[in-house]
């Protein structure tokens, strides 16, 4: 996509001091696009320095500071750009207090505000990164058929259960559609299921954390559970490929490997024999599955698990979030 028939590729990416936004904008620099980066705090602020030291930053990367929940700080990161990922949105590392204002609110009126202005911008095309939590909490979903992309998470069902999160996930993703509809914005949405990979901020993040605990934590038991994985390089390669690809539309799944915790700790115990891995595993009845069929057939495809555990590993482990002194939250 490019604006006015060719000249500079300018895409806004939202929460871009994270996980995913930082190997989104490490792609997209690569791929020759120009990047405004929305961060909650100052640009100059340390914590961003892995992105400014990526290949072409220095030329083609600028950060604005935002508060999605500021529509003037929004609107500036967007103005000019012909597409906006917006991948930001609060992933609770605990229990929240008050979550419809820590969760709700800011996924929600965030979202709302980053799409209205897309359209006084004019973009193209908005990819929102939802996640798979939009799609699994669906009580009604018959057990024995997998989900795709037309199953919802019942948002009443998650509050009542206490899934804040996929509550929230869900309400954005779906008021991302109707404002789509309502304006004629162009809006395809990605659901990914547990982002693993290795990790360019120096902070863990909510889902490195489940493969980092399994390494170190020793835990007496844990549960036997259902992990369906994805590698941060193929979910940005997804993001990318949705945002390019003409026919791209709705929602996508966006999902790699499907593996019980006790397979996912014997094949880490084959590379890495010494971590303190769980000691015993209960088995558990869950087991919802997810297809990413229609990603697919679009064209996407994704690396080995292996690789995407050792590249892990190794990035913790340059990071110091495996040995006896970090703490899990610090």
């Amino acid at each position: 996509m490019e604006k006015n028939g060719g000249g500079e590729r300018m895409v806004c990416v939202t929460g871009a001091g994270g996980f995913v936004a930082s190997w989104l904008i490490k792609l997209l620099l690569s791929s020759d696009y120009t990047v405004h980066g929305t961060v909650r705090t100052d640009p100059c602020d340390p914590k961003y320095e892995h992105l400014k030291q990526l290949d072409k930053a220095s030329e083609k990367l600028k950060l604005f500071k935002a508060d999605l929940l500021d529509y003037d700080s929004v609107s500036a990161a967007v103005k000019g750009c012909i597409g906006v990922f917006h991948v930001a949105s609060p992933v609770p590392s605990a229990s929240v207090s008050n979550p419809e204002v820590e969760l709700m609110e800011p996924a929600v009126k965030g979202t709302l505000n980053v799409l209205k202005a897309c359209s006084e911008a004019k973009v193209e095309r908005v990819v929102y990164v939802s996640s798979v939590a939009s799609i699994m909490m669906n009580p009604n979903w018959p057990t024995d058929q997998v989900k795709d992309e037309n199953c919802w998470s019942d948002k009443e069902f998650c509050k009542r259960t206490d899934n804040w999160y996929c509550a929230s996930k869900t309400e954005a993703e779906l008021e991302a559609f109707e404002y789509s509809k309502r304006n004629g914005l162009d809006v395809v949405s990605v659901c990914p299921t547990l982002v693993l990979g290795p990790m360019m901020q120096s902070t863990a993040n909510a889902s490195s954390l489940v493969l980092i605990k399994l390494l170190k934590e020793g835990y007496e038991s844990t549960e036997n559970k259902l992990r369906i994985i994805v590698d941060v390089r193929d979910l940005t390669g997804a993001l990318l490929m949705v945002f390019e690809k003409p026919e791209a539309e709705g929602r996508y799944i966006c999902a790699s490997h499907h593996i019980r915790v006790r397979e996912l700790v014997d094949k880490l115990t084959s590379i890495y024999p010494s971590y303190n891995y769980p000691k015993s595993l209960v088995e558990t009845t869950d087991g919802d599955d997810v297809s990413s069929e229609k990603l697919q057939k679009l064209g996407w495809n994704y690396r080995p698990l292996e690789e995407t555990l050792v590249d892990s590993v190794e990035s913790y482990k340059k990071l110091g979030l495996l040995g006896w002194r970090y703490s899990i939250g610090m």
